[in-house]
């Protein structure tokens, strides 16, 4: 395994990592301010990058690392590149982008309501 086979895989464990983080990050921020603002840039992000249809730098770190390996990059999202594949064949990417946009509007209803509960205890 020559060294930007590696990093690679690095670039896709730490994609792992992140969408973990968005997703269920929520869990770890009650009373955490700092994390719970990181949280809510991080899902903010996420949001943007999949409104705006921008290339994560994770995905262009692994896609670098893979040509330089000498393997054919894949040129779709991470998100569709991996997990249409894995779990749906045939997804269209209209939908996967709605449903981790709806993920990412619950997870900032979470926050919101947190916030109203916090704002009616008097805190």
């Amino acid at each position: 395994m020559n060294p930007y086979s590696i990093l690679a895989v690095a670039a896709l464990a730490l994609h792992l990592l992140w969408i973990g983080w968005v997703l269920l990050g929520w869990l770890l921020t009650r009373k955490r301010p700092w994390w719970r603002g990181f949280h809510l840039g991080s899902v903010v992000y996420s949001l943007l990058i999949e409104v705006f249809g921008w290339t994560c730098p994770l995905t262009f770190a692994e896609q670098w690392a893979l040509r330089r390996a000498g393997v054919t990059a894949y040129e779709k999202p991470f998100l569709l590149h991996y997990l249409e594949s894995l779990l749906y064949p045939d997804i269209p990417s209209t939908l996967l982008t709605t449903v981790a946009l709806i993920l990412c509007g619950a997870i900032l209803a979470i926050y919101a309501l947190r916030f109203r509960q916090r704002q009616l205890a008097g805190w």
